[in-house]
C-alpha cells in the first residue's frame, strides 16, 4: 500500500488489544476512527466505534513489541508484530482531561509505518500548537507545590508532545512581570505561568506592558486603545483558588491544563484596565471589590503567616464587621452585547454571545469612528449614589471549587463588559442569605438591596475621597482616621474601603474602570457543554 493523497481516506484491518478492527482516517483528516471487525476486510462502522479528533491527538510514538506481549494467545499466529501507539485527550468527569493510549497492531510492518506517517505529517500541519514556551514557576504561592507539580503531572506531557521549554523558577514578586519586559519574547509560542491566580497576574501584566512598550501606546491614557498582544498565556493551576483557571477551564486540574497547552487551544478574554487620576493602576480579568472583598483582602494580608486558613478567617471577621461604604458608581451600560447577567445562558466554549457582541462593539466603535453616532463623551452615563456593603465587578464568572457558579455565573469571557453587581447596605442575616447563594444554584441577584448592570466603563467615587486628598494638610484629622480604623472596639464606621483587584489592594477607592475586549489570548477553549 503506497502513500496517499491528503484527501484520502485511510482504512485498515488492525489489532486493538486482543481485537480486529477497522480503523479509519477520515477523508479530511479530522478524525480517527476505530470499531470491532472480526472479518480481514474493513466492515461498516457501529454504535460502539471509538474515535479521536486529530486535533486531540499528544503523540504517535512508534511501539517496540516485547516478546511477553506477543507469546501469548492469539499473538501466537503474528510473526514479528509491528505497532504504533496514539497518545490522545480522553474526556473525565467535571471538565478534566486526561491523557489516554491506544496501541495498534499489524504483520504488515510498511502498513504499520504508513499510519505512523500519515499521522505525525496531520499534527505537524497543526500551526496552532506551541513548539517552544517559556515557563514561570512560583515555588512559594499556594500550598508551594507549584514545582513539583510541574514536574509530576506537566513536564512528561509536554516532552510526550516534543515542545521545548524554557523554564525560570521565580525568586521574589514581580520578577516574572520584569522579565517579561526585558528579555526577546519572538522565539516563544507562549508563556506559561504555573502558579495561583497572583502567578498568573504577574505575566499578564507582563504580556500587556510589553505589548503596549512596543507598539508605542501609554497605558496611563484612560481612554488609550490596548493592543491585543499575540501571545498566547497557558495557566498550569498551582495557587489557592485558581479562579481563573476554573472560570475558562472548568476544572482547576494541572493536567488538563497542560492538554489544553499541548493541543493549542485559543481563548480571548477581555482585560480591564483600572485608573486613578490619569495613573494606571492594574489591570484586572477577574475581581474587582470594594467594601467587603476589599477589606476581606486587606486583612488577610496581615494574617500571611496562617497560610490559606487566613481567608477564611479574614472573611468571618469582615462580614461580623458589617461596614458599609458611601459612594457615588457611574458607569456606561454595555448596549452591545446580545446577553445580560440574568439570563441564566453561562459562557461556554465557542461562545455565540462572546462572538455576537465582539461584533456589535466593532460596529459600534467604527460608527463612532466616522462620526456616524454618538461619541463617548455623549453617551448617556447613569449614576447611582448609596450605602454598600459591596461594590463587584466581575469580567469573568469568578468560579472556583467552592463556588462553582461564581460570583456572576452568565458573565462572558470575551464579550468586552464586565458585570457590575452593588450591594447595598441591608441587614447581617440579608447579606449572610446572598453569599450563601454563591454556593448553590439560587438566583444570587434575586434579592432587593442586590442590583446588576453589564457595563463597559465605570467610575467610583467614595464620599470621603476629599478627606484623602487632605491626608497631608490634615494631619490630625488623619491621626485621628486612623485610630478609627485600626481599633475594633471603636465604633465609628472607616470612611473608605480599599478595592480588592484579582487578589491585590488597591488603596485610592475612587477608580476608573474600561474593558478592553478580548486583549489576552489563553490556552484554553472556554468551558465545555457536558455530554
Amino acid at each position: 500500500m503506497g502513500a496517499m493523497g491528503a484527501a484520502e481516506p485511510l482504512q485498515s484491518v488492525l489489532w486493538v488489544k486482543q481485537e480486529r478492527c477497522a480503523v479509519s482516517l477520515e477523508p479530511a483528516r479530522a478524525l480517527l476512527r476505530w470499531w470491532r471487525s472480526p472479518g480481514t476486510e474493513p466492515s461498516a462502522p457501529d454504535a460502539d466505534a471509538c474515535s479521536v479528533p486529530v486535533s486531540e491527538i499528544i503523540a504517535v510514538e512508534e511501539t517496540h513489541v516485547h516478546e511477553k506481549q506477543s507469546s501469548s494467545g492469539r499473538w501466537q499466529k503474528m510473526e514479528n508484530p509491528f505497532a504504533f501507539t496514539v497518545h490522545c485527550v480522553k474526556r473525565a468527569r467535571h471538565h478534566r482531561w486526561k491523557a489516554a493510549q491506544v496501541t495498534f497492531w499489524s504483520a504488515d510492518e510498511q502498513l504499520c509505518h504508513l499510519w505512523l506517517h500519515t499521522l505525525r505529517e496531520l499534527l505537524e500541519s497543526l500551526t496552532s500548537r506551541p513548539k517552544h514556551l517559556l515557563v514561570f514557576i512560583n515555588p512559594f504561592g499556594g500550598k508551594g507545590q507549584g514545582k513539583r507539580i510541574y514536574e509530576k503531572k506537566v513536564a512528561p506531557l509536554f516532552t510526550l508532545a516534543s515542545i521545548t521549554t524554557e523554564i525560570i523558577i521565580t525568586e521574589h514578586a514581580n520578577q516574572a512581570k520584569e522579565t517579561l519586559y526585558e528579555i526577546n519574547t519572538d522565539g516563544y509560542d507562549g508563556i506559561v505561568c504555573v502558579g495561583g491566580d497572583g502567578m498568573f497576574s504577574e505575566v499578564l501584566h507582563g504580556v500587556i506592558g510589553r505589548t503596549q512598550q512596543s507598539a508605542g501606546i501609554d497605558p496611563n491614557h484612560p481612554r488609550a486603545v490596548l493592543v491585543p498582544s499575540t501571545l498566547r498565556i497557558g495557566i498550569i493551576p498551582a495557587g489557592s483558588t485558581d479562579c481563573v483557571c476554573y472560570s475558562t477551564v472548568g476544572t482547576n486540574d494541572a493536567e488538563t491544563s497542560a492538554l489544553h497547552i499541548i493541543v493549542g487551544d485559543s481563548l480571548a478574554i477581555d482585560v480591564s484596565s483600572v485608573h486613578h487620576n490619569s495613573t494606571l493602576l492594574r489591570y484586572s480579568v477577574s475581581l474587582l471589590g470594594y467594601g467587603f472583598y476589599g477589606d476581606l483582602i486587606k486583612d488577610s494580608e496581615k494574617k500571611r503567616w496562617m497560610g490559606l486558613v487566613r481567608y477564611d478567617f479574614s472573611g468571618l471577621k469582615t462580614f461580623l464587621s458589617h461596614q458599609y461604604y458611601e459612594g457615588t458608581v457611574s458607569f456606561l451600560p454595555a448596549q452591545h452585547t446580545v446577553g445580560s447577567p440574568r439570563d441564566k445562558k453561562p459562557c461556554r466554549a465557542g461562545c455565540f454571545v462572546c462572538r455576537q457582541s465582539k461584533q456589535q462593539l466593532e460596529e459600534e466603535q467604527k460608527k463612532a469612528l466616522y462620526g456616524l453616532e454618538n461619541a463617548e463623551e455623549v453617551e448617556e452615563w447613569q449614576v447611582i449614589c448609596g450605602k454598600f456593603l459591596a461594590i463587584n465587578a466581575t469580567n469573568m464568572s469568578c468560579a472556583c471549587p467552592r463556588s462553582p457558579g461564581g460570583l456572576s455565573p452568565a458573565a462572558h469571557l470575551g464579550d468586552g463588559s464586565s458585570d457590575l453587581i452593588l450591594i447595598r447596605k441591608c441587614s447581617r442575616f440579608n447579606f449572610l442569605r446572598f453569599l450563601v447563594r454563591h454556593t448553590n444554584e439560587d438566583d444570587q441577584f434575586d434579592f432587593t438591596f442586590v442590583e446588576v448592570y453589564r457595563v463597559k466603563k465605570f467610575q467610583f467615587t467614595s464620599k470621603h475621597v476629599d478627606d484623602e486628598d487632605n491626608d497631608l494638610k490634615e494631619n490630625g484629622k488623619q491621626g485621628f482616621g486612623q485610630i478609627c480604623t485600626d481599633s475594633p472596639t471603636c465604633s465609628c464606621s472607616p470612611s473608605r474601603s480599599s478595592w480588592n483587584c484579582d487578589g491585590e489592594i488597591l488603596h485610592s477607592p475612587a477608580i476608573e474602570v474600561r474593558v478592553h475586549c478580548q486583549l489576552v489570548r489563553l490556552f484554553a477553549r472556554g468551558i465545555e457543554e457536558q455530554s
